[in-house]
């Protein structure tokens, strides 16, 4: 296999195909984005918690 044919596999793996839209049906984008904030905002909480020395 040539570094030619790989590449071309791998631009056709990664086309996107017809059937699929690109996004899950059942994900919410914004849903996402506010739960990762949520996460790391608590997680930012508890280090700033455990850090006494300042």
């Amino acid at each position: 296999m040539t570094f030619h044919s790989a590449a071309a596999q791998l631009v056709t793996l990664a086309a996107p195909s017809e059937e699929h839209g690109g996004n899950h049906q059942s994900l919410n984008p914004y849903f996402v984005g506010a739960s990762a904030l949520v996460i790391l905002m608590i997680l930012l909480w508890i280090t700033t918690r455990f850090n006494r020395d300042r």
